[in-house]
């Protein structure tokens, strides 16, 4: 076994990934404080072709030397814009007809993995402040909440980390499952 090099790799440039039919998929970052976070959530969604990010409340936007170093160019690749607010981003989406998911843990919440997205619908998943979370004023906007399920003693995870995982499983659903993207 080799490890490719990356000219092997026949990765999109950016204006193919502009052009390339993405997931169905918004990524919704509700007062996200670290610029490394925003970084790798841009570098996941670039990874995975999720249609759009949006940046609210206090979430960081590029051009930003921290965002840069996480998502090496996603923050050229990536469609995102910046909100007000993640309640105005959600109202926003929800007129555009998205199905809105918080990633939190809540009372009623489904966990990741026996949530099944239909291919026909469009999705938005809001992650939250690395402290308070999804927001309550968000979580009641919502249609639902999905949650990850710990085993461990700590009761969250890192916010870079559980993007990664939301949206790997929304890839494995929508694309590698069904061919959707």
């Amino acid at each position: 076994m080799r490890k490719l090099r990356t000219i092997e790799m026949k990765r999109l440039t950016a204006d193919e990934f502009r052009e390339a039919r993405k997931m169905p998929l918004t990524v919704v970052l509700d007062d996200v404080r670290s610029m490394h976070n925003v970084g790798s959530v841009l570098r996941t969604a670039d990874t995975f072709l999720v249609e759009q990010v949006l940046l609210c409340g206090i979430t960081g936007t590029p051009p930003h030397p921290e965002i840069h170093k996480t998502a090496l160019g996603a923050e050229d690749s990536v469609s995102w814009r910046h909100c007000p607010s993640a309640a105005e981003a959600v109202g926003e989406l929800r007129r555009a007809g998205y199905v809105i998911l918080s990633i939190e843990q809540a009372e009623g919440s489904t966990l990741l993995h026996e949530f099944r997205p239909d291919p026909q619908r469009r999705y938005a998943v809001v992650l939250g402040n690395e402290v308070k979370g999804v927001s309550q004023q968000v979580i009641d906007l919502s249609d639902a909440c999905l949650e990850i399920p710990q085993l461990g003693t700590k009761h969250s995870m890192n916010v870079s980390v559980t993007a990664g995982i939301v949206i790997y499983q929304f890839a494995h659903d929508l694309i590698f499952t069904n061919g959707c993207g």
